[in-house]
């Protein structure tokens, strides 16, 4: 079938101001059902449009694919104000295109990331022509696992974003308006080319390249809390007004896995969802790591994320009776067997809630504590300096730092060096006797005492292999000021004990017979995460002279069983 391809449509917002659009569509003049994609990357960008599916063959299969520049971004017109625009603008544009002469009324969105965002933020204000969208790997609010996670600020992701993609993207912009020169193109490309060390810079209020170029980071700076301003922006607010039915996507090591879960546990009950997660990090749909092979199996294009695209838009814009609904609506790959696999829900219906207790002689730090079924009695506390001047490095794991197109700096990478550090607790299982699937939501449940104020504490699943390779599962981190919720920070009594719970998100993976189970716990994850000075102050607006020293400790006696709490797959086929 051939296509038609229209450039730069002005399509007119309720305040007036002019979104460019392109429209691919087939040749033959009908009607077609619409499916759209909004993005603020620049729509001319090819590796951008056919990240989370093939908009030809989607096109080809009979349908208009409108792809639009999100407001004052490249080539539309306006102001570009990060999430909180794209509700209305998103409703707008799916106005527009249900009235089109080649449009039936009738329109899907789709697209990843941010422009996952779009779909969900433009759902919230239910136009009526939106009949279903395929978010992929995206989240259900802007605060946590988005700007933060656990409360501490995502300053890898946030500050690689902003410099590489909004910055770049803006002083390109204003070049193409004739506001900028191409000098200034060179400079932000440059500052994108030393993030890692703009990592190390603080305060992280000062940080004049953004300022001009992404003014907005710095509202998200100022508010560290869950609180009005970022509920105004969260579509997880605003569930009970959405009704498109969703085809979820998203990765075990993607940064955004557990908004994506969220979204498909929260909506199910009401509106049908399907969810597909794969072994995927964020900007990258492949199985192939630096360290880590799952195969071809694992690549989305060999999986056909597209076709599983074009079904489910067959069956809900064109009515088609093709037994989507049939389908189970889970469909997980499992790492360790490396293969997908289909279920009824998630989390899975047959899961074993297993807890794992951490046991030591309080030499965790030096020498290898153990998980086990059985709690501990009157065992030492775990101990640990942490020094914000020297924090833990990030190593792989759900992060987007530089070399992510490449899948270098994320996803499944070997944590043995880390385990050599003595500011890293670390407690393995016996060596398992057979296969133990662990697939499904993992928390860290933790009795902890700190000389701070306020401090971090960061968890992460690892599967140990024969050769002593530590492979990151997942993780989790806990601003220990929000202990009590993200929207009530509290500080911490120095030499108190607290039980708190660290969300590791969730995984899918089987420890093979020989290997075994095992858990970090520290204190920090740089520069995934910014580092907590533990002075229980405004950490944006310290410097290093503000460091402080925290002496941390576990505790996995009688009365303070720490723990992991494991989801369990045990079956018989």
């Amino acid at each position: 079938m051939s296509i038609v391809i229209e450039k730069n449509l002005k399509v007119v917002m309720r305040d007036g101001i002019e979104l460019a659009t392109d429209i691919y569509r087939p040749s033959a003049a009908e009607k077609y059902p619409v499916v759209m994609m909004r993005l603020p990357y620049n729509k001319e960008q090819p590796v951008l449009l056919f990240l989370s599916g093939d908009i030809l063959r989607i096109a080809q299969a009979g349908y208009a694919v409108v792809v639009q520049d999100c407001r004052g971004t490249f080539q539309s017109g306006g102001t570009f104000s990060p999430y909180f625009q794209e509700a209305e603008d998103g409703a707008d544009t799916i106005a527009w295109a249900a009235a089109q002469d080649w449009s039936n009324g009738i329109v899907g969105t789709m697209g990843a990331s941010y422009y996952g965002a779009t779909q969900w933020l433009a759902a919230s204000e239910n136009p009526p022509a939106l009949k279903a969208m395929a978010p992929f790997i995206t989240t259900d609010q802007y605060y946590d696992k988005w700007t933060y996670q656990g409360g501490a600020f995502q300053l890898g992701f946030i500050l690689q974003w902003a410099t590489g993609t909004f910055a770049v993207g803006e002083v390109v912009r204003r070049l193409g308006h004739g506001q900028a020169t191409p000098a200034d193109v060179g400079a932000a490309i440059s500052a994108t080319d030393a993030v890692a060390e703009r990592y190390w810079h603080v305060p992280l209020t000062d940080l004049p390249e953004l300022a001009d170029l992404a003014p907005y980071t710095a509202d998200w700076i100022a508010h560290p809390d869950y609180d009005d301003y970022w509920r105004a922006a969260a579509p997880c607010e605003h569930y009970d007004e959405i009704n498109a039915p969703a085809l979820n996507f998203g990765g075990w090591y993607d940064l955004f896995l557990g908004g994506t879960l969220n979204n498909y546990s929260a909506m199910k009950s009401r509106v049908p969802q399907k969810l597909v997660i794969g072994p995927w990090v964020h900007g990258y749909n492949g199985g192939i790591y630096p360290e880590r092979n799952f195969g071809l199996v694992a690549h989305d294009g060999v999986a056909d994320v597209t076709s599983d695209q074009i079904r489910w838009f067959d069956h809900w814009l064109k009515g088609q009776d093709n037994g989507v609904l049939d389908d189970k609506p889970v469909k997980l790959f499992i790492m360790g067997a490396d293969q997908w696999r289909e279920e009824d829900d998630w989390p899975l219906p047959d899961t074993q809630w297993r807890e794992f207790f951490l046991r030591s002689d309080g030499n965790a730090a030096t020498i290898s504590g153990s998980l086990s079924f059985e709690k501990g009695a009157d065992e030492p506390a775990d101990g640990f300096r942490y020094d914000p001047a020297n924090p833990v490095t990030t190593v792989g794991g759900a992060s987007f730092l530089p070399g992510l197109f490449i899948a270098a700096n994320a996803g499944p990478r070997d944590h043995q060096l880390l385990a050599s550090r003595t500011d890293v607790l670390c407690y393995a299982s016996e060596t398992l006797m057979h296969d133990t699937e662990v697939t499904g939501p993992v928390k860290a449940v933790l009795y902890i005492r700190s000389s701070a104020p306020d401090t971090d504490f960061t968890a992460t699943l690892v599967d140990i292999h024969p050769d002593g390779r530590a492979m990151i599962l997942t993780d989790g981190i806990l601003r220990v000021r929000y202990r009590g919720g993200f929207d009530k920070p509290e500080l911490m009594t120095p030499g108190t004990v607290y039980r708190v719970e660290v969300d590791m998100v969730a995984t899918a993976n089987v420890f093979a017979a020989g290997h075994r189970i095992g858990l970090e716990v520290s204190s920090s994850n740089f520069p995934r995460f910014d580092r907590n000075t533990n002075t229980g102050g405004i950490i944006a607006s310290e410097n290093e002279a503000d460091f402080v020293v925290a002496h941390n400790e576990v505790l996995h006696d009688a009365e303070h069983p720490s723990h992991v709490l494991l989801p369990i797959i045990e079956r018989n086929d």
